[in-house]
């Protein structure tokens, strides 16, 4: 299966080699080898982090110009995962995101993503000073949630499109809802352009059969990956995968050595050098214990009165084609409680802790490090909110349609970086928004920077307070004002 040893732990073995020499540190960091930490800090962490805790030598050698272990830990991951060339980044998936998106694209290329992109897609074409050219994901309406894009959206938008110099996909969303990747790859190809995916939500999909399928799997170009978010590497640790010729890694490697800091953590590395030999080794067996756990949990969900835990019944339509069972996304509209409600009883009575809430549901996300005794505890916690609130409240209000996306008058760095103003957001009527927008359900920005402000759109987002549905986005809590960019300070483009 592998090419490589995947036993082997290059980085981590090289700081072990340094932590068994005894050296006498005279480098940073300045806590040298935990002596100099505060006492009460290393009480709770111990020792053995600090004698990791190293800056850049020979021995453990370079991210940014790696030749030793860092470079033989990479290539282990990069053959983990099939790709040619993988990259460490603990500048977070942000930061490989980011990286990824600059590598393809460049000032006034355009760029074509999906509307429900993760904040750090919006960040890398502002950088990159790309143009976005937006689809509309599916939604479901039932749970008010965004699905992924369709291959006819994607076909539909290229057509529209040919001169655009990538395609971005999430694989899959938040919520573990994947769209046919493999047949949006082909229709991307097509075009000669590369597919490059956010993947942070699907670091263990290529290691278990009755998973969706992986972005490398699918002949994605590039792809970024939150290792630290299902496989057990520590937070801020990340893939970045390049697995074509329509990417230069020497460029990845040179957009990724700008971006992430030149002392890097090497706890962070070795972490996720490990994380990649336990899903390389045992990916298949964890996983299947904790698909076994987490459909136990949505079946013993979807006893419990006024909740509702989708699964595959979603699947189907136009933008669901696979679901990741890790994502137990818990619906509560019909207990008359909102999802921050319920994000916070289980936090604040049952000391249980949720990965997000909006309106109409909570999402909790299983891992290795999940327990038939911590799922218990979660359906015990839900059955007596169940009891405490089904039959007392009044159901949430239905989903909105979202208006269509408002033409585009300015390049997102453009408006990011102008001169702007706040005025009314009822008297912003054909101004140029200078911030983002954002209605919860569905989580799809209703303005971009160098947007247009539409009364439709205006209309929307009181008709969404009125409701008490939840908008958020503008630097004003209460979305009654909105930053636009000052009309000297336009600078207006043809983005057609």
């Amino acid at each position: 299966m592998y090419r490589l040893d995947q036993t082997q732990t290059p980085l981590f073995d090289a700081l072990m080699e340094y932590v068994n020499r005894d050296t006498i540190p005279f480098h940073v960091p300045g806590h040298k080898k935990g002596v100099g930490m505060d006492q009460e800090f290393k009480d709770f962490i111990g020792e053995n982090p600090f004698k990791i805790d190293v800056t850049v030598f020979k021995l453990v050698d370079s991210l940014h110009h790696p030749t030793g272990p860092i470079k033989k830990a990479q290539e282990l991951a990069a053959d983990a995962y099939g790709s040619n060339a993988a990259f460490f980044s603990i500048h977070g998936t942000s930061g490989a995101i980011q990286a990824m998106i600059m590598s393809v694209v460049s000032d006034g290329d355009k760029i074509i993503i999906p509307r429900n992109v993760h904040k750090s897609v919006t960040a890398g074409i502002i950088l990159s000073g790309a143009i976005p050219v937006y689809m509309q994901p599916e939604l479901d309406k039932k749970v008010g949630i965004a699905h992924g894009v369709s291959p006819k959206t994607v076909e539909d938008t290229l057509k529209n499109n040919p001169d655009a110099k990538a395609v971005l996909i999430i694989n899959p969303t938040y919520y573990g809802v994947a769209t046919d990747i493999k047949k949006i790859a082909d229709i991307v190809h097509s075009y000669d352009i590369p597919l490059i995916v956010d993947e942070a939500h699907g670091p263990h999909l290529a290691f278990n059969d009755k998973l969706p399928m992986s972005a490398m799997e699918a002949g994605a170009d590039i792809c970024a990956q939150s290792t630290h978010k299902i496989i057990g590497a520590m937070t801020q640790c990340s893939l970045l995968q390049v697995n074509s010729g329509r990417v230069d890694t020497q460029k990845v490697q040179q957009i990724l050595n700008l971006m992430q800091t030149t002392s890097p953590s090497y706890v962070l590395m070795a972490s996720l050098d490990c994380a990649r030999r336990q899903i390389a080794i045992n990916g298949k067996e964890l996983l299947d214990k904790t698909l076994d756990l987490c459909n136990y949990a949505r079946n013993e969900i979807n006893k419990i009165p006024g909740l509702y835990c989708f699964g595959e019944e979603v699947l189907g339509v136009p933008g669901a084609y696979a679901f990741d069972p890790t994502k137990i996304t818990v619906t509560c509209r019909d207990l008359g409680i909102t999802g921050y409600d319920l994000d916070m009883i289980l936090s604040n009575k049952y000391h249980i802790q949720v990965e997000l809430s909006d309106l109409y549901n909570i999402l909790a996300v299983g891992s290795f490090g999940d327990t038939r005794e911590s799922i218990d505890k979660l359906l015990a916690a839900l059955n007596e909110i169940s009891s405490e609130y089904y039959g007392k409240g009044i159901r949430k209000s239905d989903f909105i349609d979202i208006p269509p996306i408002p033409e585009q008058m300015q390049i997102p760095r453009e408006a990011f970086n102008s001169v702007k103003s706040s005025v009314l957001l009822r008297d912003s009527i054909g101004m140029i928004s200078g911030e983002f927008l954002l209605a919860y359900p569905p989580g799809i920005p209703v303005l971009c920077p160098g947007e247009n402000i539409t009364k439709e759109i205006v209309d929307y987002i009181e008709n969404l307070k009125a409701v008490g549905l939840y908008v958020q986005g503008t630097e004003d809590p209460k979305v009654e004002y909105i930053k636009v960019v000052k009309p000297e300070d336009a600078i207006y483009i043809n983005v057609e």
